[in-house]
This record gives structure tokens, C-alpha cells and sequence, in this order.
């Protein structure tokens, strides 16, 4: 089993109504990877940084057994760097800087032994970058790929070539209307699908996720959580948990991607609870199946039963 993560490695400048935090590890990659990590190894990153990279976010990344062989280092730009900041409800967040530094000239290069991985996980990028990605790897790969609203609006000839080329497309409610210009999500569904992916899954934050493939629709809610400190990153870890639950998989059907909702739900529950992705470095396994069986608990009924009267 294996994964292969192709995405950002970032510096991110968080804020939410509570606090303010400079220069945490922070990208699509970072997240993806350790949240896929407890749940499968070996998890191979292709990503780029630069000479400001912290060496303790690399020793970090190490320390959760992940493959840097295919992370590229740029000695003479600055690291990728996001900046954000979110509102009161948090569900609503302001960029405030987009610093690409050594992301604009970035080809990925895959390493030879991830290129028949079991699942390839490309993160929000350039669909060109994840165009080069797709070239260089197996056509038996399961391929998840996410997506955002800048490439929608800016690369919609592109964006839609890679539609065309993956198995499972991940994206939250906004950016499925904004692709389809419909507004009920079932209706958007249909739609995204017509364009070329073969499984649709749509992501409602605090809400949980939707899941579309054919003619089935497995809809589960958010995990509860009474505090959440910072959303950021749990999109990816979304998608990284949901990858590395399908990589256990021998057959990737409908089972297997109900499965993998659940696990993508509750490996992003974690994510929340902390700034950056502190609750993912080096998350046990015991404490995700824990919140799995809680997960079950709350979403299982028994079996309906005709009313005879009284």
C-alpha cells in the first residue's frame, strides 16, 4: 500500500478571532500527508520549498515517516506563503496575502517508486502542475483531486481537461455552485459529474460531506465538537484520511468510499481542534478508530418498523 501526495508545502500567517499565528507549516501536501499517514506507509510528498524553510518543520515531517525524497529544495527563493484570516464563525475566511515565491515555477518530479502507488492525492494546484503530476504516474492509479475557486474562475479550459482524467473529485459546497452555476447540490452534483470524474465528493465543513458516484448519494454529518480553534487544512486532511482508508482497499466500490468518508470526516475533526496541523503530527491510529466507533454510534439507528396503530 502506498500513497503518493502532490501539493503545497507552505508558510502560512493564520488569524482567527482568538489568536494570531506567523509562519506555520502549513499547505495542501503537509496536510494531506499526515492525515493519509496513520492509516498507510509508505506516503511519498512531491512538493517544492525554499531556503527559508524551517529545518524543524522538515525534522517534523520526518518524524511522521514521510517520503521527502520528491520534495524539491530551491535554494535561492522563499518558501510558498499563505495568509489568512477567518470571522467570528469561522466558516467565512479573508486571504489576506498569496506569496507563490518558488511555487511559480514549480514541476513536479515524481519519484520512480511511487508511480503505481495505490492512490494519488492531488492537492489544490495549478492544473497544469497537477497535469505534469498525472503524466508521470501509472493509468491503474486511483487519482482524488482537489480544487479551488482561483483555478475555477481562471483556468476553466484547463481545469476541465483534469476533470476528465481523475477518478474522484473533492470540493466544498461554494466551488461545486460556482463550477455549475446551480445552487442546490444535488442538481451540481449531476452536473460536475457530466464533466468527466466518476465520483463526486462535496464538502460542508462543520456539515460533513456528501458523496455522489452513479446513481448513490451517502450524505454524513460533521463530527461535533464543542471548540474548534482554526479550520485550516481540514479540507486536505479530508482528503488525505479518506485517500489512505481507500488505499487499505483492495476494491475501491461503493463500501469502500462510504468508509472512507467516515475516516476523512473524523481525521478532520482532529485537524480543527488546533492551530496549523499540530493535532496531526504523529496522531495515533487507536485515537482515530476511537472517534471512528463514536462516529458510528451517533449516525446508526435501528431498523424501521411499520406502524399498526394503536
Amino acid at each position: 500500500m502506498s500513497i503518493l501526495v502532490v501539493g503545497t508545502i507552505a508558510l502560512d500567517t493564520i488569524e482567527t478571532p482568538w489568536e494570531k499565528a506567523d509562519q506555520v507549516l502549513g499547505g495542501s501536501a503537509t496536510y494531506i500527508s499526515l492525515a493519509a499517514r496513520p492509516l498507510v506507509n509508505p506516503v511519498g510528498v512531491t512538493a517544492v520549498i525554499g531556503h527559508d524553510f524551517p529545518e524543524e518543520y522538515t525534522k517534523l515531517l520526518q518524524s511522521n515517516d514521510l517520503d521527502l525524497s520528491g520534495v524539491q529544495h530551491i535554494r535561492d527563493q522563499d518558501t510558498f506563503a499563505w495568509g489568512g484570516s477567518y470571522r467570528e464563525n469561522l466558516n467565512t475566511r479573508d486571504t489576506i496575502f498569496t506569496h507563490l515565491n518558488v511555487l511559480a515555477g514549480f514541476r513536479p518530479v515524481v519519484p520512480d517508486k511511487y508511480v503505481d502507488s495505490n492512490v494519488l492525492c492531488l492537492g489544490n494546484l495549478d492544473p497544469k502542475i497537477q497535469s505534469d503530476a498525472l503524466n508521470q504516474v501509472s493509468e491503474k492509479i486511483f487519482v482524488a483531486c482537489d480544487t479551488m475557486n482561483y483555478w475555477i474562475q481562471n483556468t476553466q479550459v484547463e481545469l476541465k481537461e483534469i476533470f476528465q482524467r481523475i477518478d474522484c473529485l473533492v470540493i466544498n459546497d461554494e466551488e461545486a455552485h460556482q463550477i455549475t452555476n446551480e445552487y442546490n447540490l444535488f442538481t451540481a452534483a449531476r452536473r460536475v459529474l457530466e464533466l468527466g470524474p466518476d465520483i463526486l465528493i462535496i464538502k460542508k465543513g462543520e456539515h460533513g460531506a456528501m458523496l455522489f458516484v452513479e446513481e448513490q448519494i451517502f450524505v454524513v454529518p460533521g463530527f461535533p465538537l464543542e471548540y474548534v480553534q482554526d479550520p485550516t487544512g481540514a479540507g486536505d486532511a479530508f482528503l488525505g484520511a479518506f485517500a489512505g482508508s481507500l488505499a487499505q482497499q483492495s476494491y475501491i466500490g461503493l463500501d469502500a468510499l462510504k468508509r472512507g468518508i467516515i475516516y476523512g470526516c473524523t481525521v478532520a475533526s482532529f485537524c480543527v481542534e488546533a492551530m496549523g496541523p499540530h493535532k496531526l503530527n504523529q496522531l495515533p491510529i487507536t485515537d482515530i478508530e476511537e472517534r471512528v466507533r463514536s462516529f458510528q454510534g451517533i449516525t446508526q439507528w435501528g431498523a424501521l418498523h411499520e406502524q399498526t396503530g394503536v
